[in-house]
């Protein structure tokens, strides 16, 4: 068999004819499978076996024998050494039906829906007009490379091995100057990088923010300590920095791929204590050294503030048109009631107060609400109200059902449960984690029986798991559509929308 056949380190001819769920290459060595890192559908490789396992093995490649008609010149020559971008040796268009399948699958094999009905439902992807430099945040360990040189970064693909990088190419131009700055202050004031297996030395990380269309850029330096040396040195080293100006022109004399961009400031440096032994980046203190303790941008009309630990969708461009479907899909027309379970710093609730009667938002973040009621003061927006607790535990109060569990954090007194409507939701919008949402909350939702949901996913399986458990509690499929908010990764955001048919399954 397989097993017996090959071993650990042997080099093998491979032509890959499928790509798995990691953006990996697969194909098969006289029968034998392997998952092939860094080969991309139609190559044939020469590739080394890194894992052997009975039936199936791991393998990378040594050589491209012939090249796939897919394949491309990557733009950064350390992407198969990072994690973050697994396929961009992919062409962008083999990327977006990677992920309109990936999609697909899921829905298939995990959802369990017959193929002619997702087929049916199913809408194109939506890709991005410039896959390149579209993240607002970026977060960039600092270290020592082998010679003991300070470096920063991103970790190497499942390590915490820092691949010395400043320059990414999904990250905007402008980080390279910010973490050089960092860096030679570093140098200049004798400042120690941490050492995670020791727990020793001061900075642990960098933390850059931007926003697209209000140009304000944040850096938080994470650290390992109380304060930094010389906090006055760093500060003006990076609001000495000449970034972009009105004309276009950026420092290093590169052009900038956002179109939007006008003049691109440091508007806050920070820094964020956190001296524990954790993996968690950003510590619980926040103290500002110098400007503003947060920066703007402006979705769809919309302007958020965000803070160093606000969650924030990275992709701006691609988030527009992702939030301009759910509110498509939530079929608003000024009369519904609209509830917006995970709702963060309020970006869909604010979206879809502009066409709902009212909107109420749920997330168990206190600070996160405390930045949507601003959000929601700073844009004048009056029908939305937000509520810090557990969505399966709110939603009963408005339904009228006992809440036992009792949330004290819930003033019962801001709403009456008379109103039907509060209680008999029009439409509920969920955007939860990666692990998708809460057993509760999908019992809340169905017992809720809004005629709508839209479900904003970051994972299609775990989301294809929670469609399985609507369906049987009397929704149907209406619409399915990826959007591409991470070129060059193997994640796709999916937004859904079902209805209520009545029908619940036993």
């Amino acid at each position: 068999m397989g097993h017996e056949k090959y071993q650990k380190n042997d080099i093998v001819t491979v032509t890959i004819d499928d790509i798995g769920n990691d953006g990996e290459g697969i194909g098969k060595a006289d029968g034998y499978t392997l998952f092939v890192k860094d080969a991309v559908i139609g190559d044939t490789v020469e590739a080394r076996i890194t894992k052997c396992k009975k039936n199936y093995g791991y393998a990378r490649v040594e050589k491209v024998i012939t090249p796939s008609s897919f394949r491309v010149e990557p733009k950064c020559r350390l992407h198969r050494q990072c994690g973050g971008c697994q396929i961009q040796a992919m062409s962008y268009e083999r990327q977006l039906k990677y992920k309109q399948d990936k999609v697909r699958n899921h829905l298939l094999r995990i959802g369990g829906f017959p193929a002619e009905m997702i087929d049916a439902v199913t809408e194109p992807i939506v890709g991005m007009e410039e896959p390149w430099h579209y993240r607002n945040k970026a977060q960039y360990p600092v270290g020592y490379d082998k010679n003991g040189n300070l470096i920063t970064g991103f970790y190497a693909g499942r390590t915490h091995d820092i691949i010395a990088n400043t320059d990414c190419a999904l990250g905007v131009p402008e980080n390279k100057d910010i973490l050089e700055a960092v860096l030679d202050y570093m140098k200049e004031n004798n400042v120690t990088a941490y050492r995670e297996t020791e727990g020793t030395g001061l900075v642990r990380h960098v933390l850059i923010r931007t926003g697209f269309q209000s140009g304000e850029i944040m850096v938080c330096v994470v650290i390992n300590g109380k304060k930094l040396p010389e906090e006055g040195r760093l500060v003006e080293k990076l609001t000495g920095l000449r970034l972009s100006k009105k004309d276009g022109n950026v420092s290093d004399g590169k052009e900038t791929a956002d179109g939007r961009m006008t003049h691109r400031r440091v508007a806050g440096i920070s820094v964020s204590v956190n001296t524990e032994k954790t993996n968690v980046i950003m510590g619980k203190e926040i103290r500002v050294l110098w400007g503003q303790d947060r920066i703007h941008d402006t979705l769809g009309g919309i302007s958020f503030a965000i803070s160093p630990l606000s969650f924030y969708q990275v992709n701006p461009v691609q988030t527009e048109k992702l939030y301009g479907l759910a509110l498509d899909y939530a079929g608003l027309t000024g009369k519904e009631t609209v509830w917006d379970l995970y709702c963060g710093i309020g970006t869909i609730s604010l979206f879809m107060a502009k066409k709902a009667k009212q909107v109420y938002g749920v997330e168990v973040i206190p600070e996160a609400i405390e930045d949507a009621r601003e959000n929601a003061r700073d844009n004048g927006i009056e029908n939305v109200e937000f509520y810090v607790g557990k969505a399966e535990e709110i939603l009963p109060a408005f339904y009228g059902g006992t809440v036992a569990d009792g949330i004290s954090a819930f003033d019962k007194g801001k709403m009456s449960l008379a109103d039907e409507q509060m209680r008999h939701p029009d439409v509920i919008v969920v955007d939860p984690p990666r692990k998708g949402c809460d057993e509760k909350c999908l019992e809340t939702m169905i017992a809720m029986r809004p005629e709508r949901i839209v479900y904003v996913s970051c994972d299609s399986a775990t989301l294809a798991r929670d469609l399985k458990v609507l369906c049987a509690g009397g929704y149907e499929l209406a619409k399915v559509r990826a959007v591409d908010q991470f070129g060059h990764s193997v994640h796709v955001e999916v937004i859904i929308m079902m209805q209520y048919c009545g029908k619940e399954k036993n």
